[in-house]
């Protein structure tokens, strides 16, 4: 279904600014501006595309989110049909051969998590329920069940044999949740899926979290993207510019619950099983969606200070952290390699 067109669409905590929906002179051709969105992997999927072909657009977009959802079948923990779902059940059981893309996509994930030393896991899921994340009730786990859980968290218990492409866990319990960074990856896919079809430019958004701005839209350097001000979404805290780079955004505001005035966010630290404090969001520039949505978790995990030698490492990178100060004022640390 084609999304109402405003003068601003508003996706999560971005915003984004769209041109008016028209035929625009580009080169010796005019470019045709096409947008729609669908619902997949539990949020809004927009993209806005161009092209000199309006038959051709709707096609191109319908079989890009056609690959969104084929991700989603394949990656899904909610649904018990997935390829991932028959692994959370049989992984502690012995050996699951798991489809090679499956594969490959959790070896990547494992390389994060040691990359990073367990600031990126994606076996945090029972201490999301634990929490009450899943269904959205809120609560604080006692520390005697804070500390049986963490037995069972862990990338090291995840055992993977990459000649006969199988995962097994060390132990019951465990299980996977790939939906932290599956959203980034079905973005990249996405891209890839419009750069074979040669199409001009293009943004895709995967709720708002998660973006690409392939190319530049007609007369801009780039797309423009607005990050909403961590503590009051009326506000506008930063504006950057998109052109075939990711932007990924990890926010407390998005899940978060409070208890006797202490708030806690869905974004968990594996080392300590707690959600992690003293942080508002984490926004990445880099240049694909999967490392942006890896990278936005280890950075939110890891703070500031940790993260100036991880950044280090890593291909040309930017990150913004929006940290509280006090009567609900916030500061902007920006660091780039």
């Amino acid at each position: 279904m084609k999304s109402v067109l405003l003068s601003l669409l508003v996706i999560g905590s971005i915003l984004l600014t769209p041109a008016p929906c028209a035929s625009i002179a580009h080169g010796q051709g005019q470019l045709v501006r096409y947008e729609d969105n669908r619902m997949s992997m539990g949020c809004a999927y927009t993209i806005v595309a161009y092209d000199d072909d309006a038959e051709r657009l709707p096609r191109i977009v319908s079989a890009a989110f056609d690959e969104v959802d084929r991700i989603d079948r394949l990656m899904s923990h909610y649904k018990p049909d997935s390829p991932l779902s028959r692994l959370n059940r049989e992984g502690a059981k012995g050996p699951v051969k798991v489809e090679p893309e499956l594969f490959d996509f959790i070896e990547e994930c494992l390389r994060y998590s040691r990359e990073s030393e367990g600031a990126f896991d994606i076996t945090v899921g029972p201490l999301m329920k634990a929490w009450g994340f899943f269904r959205g009730e809120g609560r604080v786990p006692g520390a005697t069940e804070i500390s049986e859980l963490r037995n069972r968290v862990g990338y090291k218990h995840i055992i993977s044999n990459a000649n006969e492409r199988t995962i097994e866990f060390d132990r019951p319990g465990v299980e996977l949740d790939l939906g932290g960074i599956a959203k980034g990856y079905a973005v990249d896919r996405v891209v890839n899926l419009l750069r074979q079809h040669k199409i001009v430019a293009a943004l895709v958004s995967a709720g708002g979290s998660t973006l690409y701005g392939l190319g530049a839209p007609p007369g801009s350097k780039g797309w423009e993207v607005k990050i909403q001000n961590p503590v009051d979404a009326n506000k506008i805290a930063l504006t950057v510019s998109l052109k075939n780079q990711s932007l990924s955004v990890s926010g407390g505001g998005e899940k978060f619950f409070e208890i006797e005035g202490v708030r806690y966010s869905h974004i968990m630290d594996p080392h300590t099983g707690r959600p992690v404090q003293n942080m508002l969001s984490v926004t990445v520039l880099t240049e694909s969606g999967t490392v942006g949505d890896a990278l936005d978790n280890i950075f939110y995990v890891q703070g500031v200070e940790r993260s100036r030698e991880f950044l280090k490492r890593l291909p040309p990178t930017e990150v913004f952290f929006f940290l509280p100060e006090a009567r609900e004022k916030w500061k902007m640390i920006r660091l780039k390699n």
